[in-house]
């Protein structure tokens, strides 16, 4: 096949040398402008990505039981605000060397910490011990209970916790299938870190970094 109009050949015909196009210093800049602008908006909307917030007014509301004080208080509040069919909170057993592991289980502390703040009262709903996947569980602990209850709500809400948001809607909406919307209150927290400049911070890096792979893995890589 003979060589384009515009290539040249050399050793003998071993090597074609093309004529090849290179972005000017102009070019490049206009490269690294763009670069700057994507990567400026992956930081600044990451944080926002994961801490979705977009909950349900009616069905039931569930609470992960390993949340800090402030995400039960919050669930409590809208549980009276709303008055949902039912309160109940989520969680599998507390590892040996917890100093929390006289509850049991991470729903029981939940459900404890929800009557010491005054809260409206909570079921908990005990998950079983699992090695990974942990909020899945306790999801399809929930399914199965309500199941048991009377049927599965066409509308369930959980409580997370910041950038943790994300996922969690994604596992219990895994978990409950199709003929339930899942809705999710993201707690606004406080974890050492300001989730406006979450990259500043060491705590903020491993918390917002690690859920993002965290949601891409529950995204891409996990199936049931």
């Amino acid at each position: 096949m003979p060589a384009p109009a515009h290539a040249r050949l050399a050793l003998g015909g071993l090597l074609q040398v093309r004529e090849v196009w290179v972005p000017t210093w102009r070019g490049w800049l206009l490269l690294l402008v763009a670069l700057g602008g994507l990567t400026g908006s992956m930081v600044f909307g990451l944080y926002p990505f994961l801490a979705i917030d977009e909950p349900l007014n009616s069905g039931v509301l569930a609470v992960e039981g390993w949340a800090n004080r402030t995400t039960l208080r919050q669930a409590g509040e809208r549980s009276q605000a709303f008055g949902y069919q039912g309160f109940y909170v989520t969680g599998g057993p507390i590892e040996s060397d917890n100093a929390l592991q006289e509850y049991g289980t991470y729903a029981a502390l939940g459900a404890s910490e929800l009557r010491k703040i005054g809260a409206p009262p909570a079921l908990p709903v005990p998950a079983p011990r699992v090695r990974k996947d942990r909020t899945y569980a306790s999801a399809v602990a929930l399914r199965d209970a309500l199941r048991e209850k009377g049927g599965v709500p066409s509308e369930v809400t959980v409580v997370s916790q910041g950038a943790h948001a994300r996922r969690t809607r994604l596992l219990f909406q895994k978990a409950f299938g199709d003929q339930t919307r899942v809705g999710v209150l993201a707690a606004r927290v406080e974890d050492g870190y300001d989730p406006k400049r979450w990259w500043t911070y060491s705590a903020g890096f491993r918390d917002v970094i690690g859920e993002a792979i965290a949601y891409l893995y529950a995204r891409l890589l996990f199936w049931k």
